[in-house]
């Protein structure tokens, strides 16, 4: 009764190349000083500060995703993609939805 089991581990999937690994560092460490840098120095206001913030956590997301986790490489990156768009959506829904339900459906105006 033995069988023979083939295993995908044995299929080399290339990741990322030393080059795009120290290009993901350097990005991610300039989008982390930015905001430091703005928020130490009192450099824009509060909604300037918060909106700065959040580009660059978006930006910092899309570098972890594209140069460390690799979604755009192996056989199922558009599924990959389609799966992360999917979640995406549905976060913002959500959060969306909450922030809505929270401001404008308070039960003792």
């Amino acid at each position: 009764m033995s069988q023979s089991h083939t295993s995908s581990h044995n299929n080399h999937e290339s990741h990322g190349s030393l080059k795009s690994y120290i290009i993901g560092f350097a990005l991610s460490i300039i989008l982390t000083i930015i905001p430091l840098v703005v928020v130490m120095n009192h450099m824009l206001e509060k909604t300037g500060t918060l909106v700065l913030i959040l580009i660059m956590a978006v930006l910092q997301f899309a570098v972890q995703l594209f140069f460390f986790m690799h979604v755009k490489e192996g056989e199922n990156a558009r599924w990959n993609i389609m799966a992360l768009i999917f979640g995406l959506v549905i976060l913002i829904t959500i959060v969306a939805g909450s922030i809505w339900i929270m401001t404008y459906n308070m039960v003792g105006h």
